[in-house]
């Protein structure tokens, strides 16, 4: 007897819609209309004979009934792309796509690569940079290194690095005409910030220093831009450990105070649980994992972070 099964097509707009909880960006990353989103949820609605979704006046929630459908139909759209990568060979001739964001990519991966291809020739890396989440089920992407706190389900996950937040700048600025020898001295320098979570209100409060204004100083929604500000001289820049531990090591940066902050918010390699049975994405996993041992071990939190941080 065949398997009954609803309309594939709906279940998949559903997956994006019940992620997302939205019609609007379901609709967005699907190329289609928020109309056919809608569309495709009543009539995967009316298929089962159950609600998935409340619509709400501004907000859209699961129903119970939702919420218990969505993990099965995740798991069943992931088995169906591993096994389409299976059944087509999957290796593409070799190529790897690996998807991360820009900072990370220019500061810590892209100088390592040659090593993995020295290592690797049979295999191409091709470097995907962005600031969105992949979609494993939908993108032709085989790894990814997140940025985050961990818990993706459905996805394998290890966390590479430890995390540290700490000040950094160019040693022309310490032989300067403006001492620089205590985190008070920081009123009298440009401070350079990015869109991370740890900011240098968080750093100055724990280093007690409540009278330099925060407020002030050029910010970047690119961290890797930060850092090379910091290096031509223009400011300081309050660091992550792996994004500037290139440049501490040439001595185009220097950390002008020992105090470092060590949070959670770190960088993970994700895979699909089945993509680890891969020759070239298990390759690729030992590697980051030889080259995260190398840069720095992952510590615990802080514990002199609030909630909201560690």
């Amino acid at each position: 007897m065949a398997t009954r099964l609803p309309p594939l097509n709906a279940v998949r707009v559903f997956e994006a819609a019940a992620r997302h909880l939205s019609f609007t960006r379901a609709a967005d990353e699907l190329h289609v209309t928020q109309a056919a989103v809608s569309h495709q949820i009543k009539a995967l609605e009316d298929w089962l004979g159950i609600a998935l979704f409340r619509r709400l006046n501004r907000a859209l929630t699961l129903t119970e009934a939702g919420r218990q459908f969505l993990p099965g139909v995740q798991g069943g759209l992931q088995q169906i792309a591993d096994a389409t990568r299976l059944a087509t060979g999957g290796d593409h001739g070799g190529r790897l796509t690996v998807s991360t964001y820009s900072s990370f990519a220019a500061r810590w991966l892209v100088p390592r690569l040659p090593r993995f291809q020295a290592a690797h020739p049979e295999i191409d890396v091709l470097l995907q940079t962005s600031s969105h989440r992949v979609d494993f089920t939908r993108e032709d992407v085989d790894v990814a290194i997140r940025f985050g706190r961990g818990g993706w389900p459905g996805l394998y996950a290890e966390r590479m690095f430890g995390n540290e937040v700490f000040p950094v700048c160019s040693p022309a600025l310490l032989q300067g005409p403006i001492p620089l020898r205590a985190p008070a001295d920081l009123r009298h320098f440009t401070l350079l910030h990015d869109d991370f979570e740890v900011d240098w209100a968080d750093w100055l409060r724990v280093a007690g220093v409540a009278d330099v204004d925060t407020g002030r100083g050029p910010q970047f929604t690119d961290s890797s831009l930060v850092i090379q500000l910091a290096v031509a001289g223009h400011g300081i820049a309050l660091a992550r450990s792996v994004i500037c531990a290139d440049d501490l090591a040439a001595g185009r940066l220097v950390r002008p105070f020992e105090l470092a902050l060590t949070v959670d918010i770190t960088h993970w390699f994700v895979c699909p649980p089945r993509a680890l049975e891969r020759p070239k994405v298990a390759a690729f996993h030992r590697w980051l994992r030889a080259e995260a041992a190398a840069t720095g071990s992952p510590d615990p939190p802080d514990p002199r972070w609030p909630d909201r941080i560690a």
